[in-house]
């Protein structure tokens, strides 16, 4: 009986080598190819075992930077490319993107400015696959729409694809140590994006169910989820945790003078500073028509105050761009703390509502904060709500 190498049987330590007649045919089988048609298709679930093992470690990962952060680990070890870019719209149905780029595993800024990827939805849904850029710059010949991603000599564009639309674009740039991607790297890369894309789109498609499609906010259902799992929270650690009732005022006037569009410009504007101006942990939310909420976990009535009064002077002094000059946009709050002896989900916006309903009464672009009995002393400050109130600067409406 023949002998097999001892290369060959470490290599492919199978039942088909086990077998006795391939024992004695082994010279013949090495000969006509199939012992090293054995060893590819080895390497081939070698590989496949790997690509499963990294995509199901970015498949797993609950949010985006996680996502970001795990897939640019896999294509670094695998290419060590000069740079890699995540353009993706946080907002599906509008056209702003969110931009963020890696060189050498760490976020950097990189000079990339777009304002949008519609140019490419069309494109790739023809041909959803990666693709090296210039091949794509052929076809698209939009000198206009592809110069800011050819000054950063990007070398591959991988789609993400969804229901929707384009919902985002992954850019590779060219390898540090190496030529151009051959057919097996663009294949891995290929076979790697299914998994991101993947991953990418189910965390989306979860934030746009919790968002408002208008505003980008979180939506009144959410807003409702989240302040009960607060008011049981509180419950249970015993702490203070707060929520502000606010109302754009005189609102009908934009709509009724300048159109609807105007008005949603104006919501879309006041959203966008209510999201800048408050904390990771807190939940803007558009309660409906021109009334927002924020959830503010672990909150005292001092430090809600003064979020809210920063809201306030913020909104009322941002300019929202249109045709015609827009007057002055203000908003009138109400304010309510709360903590584990707090009643029910009604009770605490009923009583935030009521005190908004104050701020209207007295003249709207204010802040009135709920408690028993008006002029009770407001924490930490010395003096009563009311007096707050009249010391508070109230900028006129135009």
């Amino acid at each position: 009986m023949e002998e097999i190498p001892i290369e060959a049987q470490r290599e492919d330590n199978n039942d088909f080598l086990a077998n006795p007649e391939v024992k004695k045919n082994y010279s013949l089988l090495q000969d006509i190819g199939v012992i090293e048609h054995i060893k590819s298709l080895n390497r081939d679930i070698r590989n496949y075992e790997t690509l499963l093992t990294r995509g199901l470690d970015i498949f797993n990962r609950t949010t985006i930077d996680e996502i970001m952060d795990a897939t640019v680990y896999q294509i670094y070890d695998q290419f060590v490319p000069v740079f890699i870019a995540f353009l993706w719209k946080p907002v599906q149905t509008k056209e702003d993107i969110t931009i963020r780029a890696y060189k050498n595993c760490q976020p950097v800024d990189i000079n990339l400015h777009v304002d949008n990827i519609t140019p490419f939805e069309k494109f790739f849904r023809k041909y959803p696959l990666p693709i090296n850029f210039e091949l794509l710059a052929f076809q698209l010949s939009n000198d206009e729409a592809l110069k800011p991603y050819l000054d950063i000599k990007t070398e591959i564009a991988v789609p993400i694809l969804g229901p929707f639309g384009l919902y985002g674009i992954i850019l590779i740039g060219n390898k540090n140590f190496d030529d151009g991607y051959n057919r097996d790297e663009l294949y891995f890369l290929q076979q790697l994006m299914c998994f991101v894309s993947q991953a990418i789109k189910n965390l989306l498609h979860y934030e746009h169910s919790l968002r408002d499609v208008k505003t980008g906010l979180y939506n009144h259902g959410f807003f409702l989820t989240r302040l009960n799992e607060e008011i049981l929270r509180t419950k249970r650690i015993n702490y203070y945790s707060s929520i502000i009732v606010m109302d754009v005022d005189r609102f009908k006037n934009f709509n009724d003078t300048y159109g609807h569009l105007a008005g949603d410009r104006v919501l879309e504007h006041v959203a966008q500073v209510i999201k800048n101006g408050v904390r990771e942990i807190d939940i803007p939310s558009r309660f409906g028509g021109e009334e927002f909420t924020v959830l503010l976990p672990d909150t005292d009535k001092h430090t809600v105050w003064n979020i809210a009064e920063r809201l306030r002077l913020s909104i009322a002094g941002m300019k929202v761009p249109w045709d015609i000059p827009l007057p002055q946009v203000t908003i009138s709050m109400g304010i309510y703390t709360f903590d584990g002896n707090a009643a029910d989900i009604n009770s605490i916006i009923r009583r935030a509502d009521e005190a908004l309903y104050i701020s209207k009464e007295r003249g709207r672009n204010r802040c009135t904060l709920w408690n028993p009995g008006v002029v009770d002393p407001h924490p930490d400050q010395g003096c009563s709500i009311e007096k707050l109130q009249i010391y508070t600067p109230i900028v006129e409406m135009l």
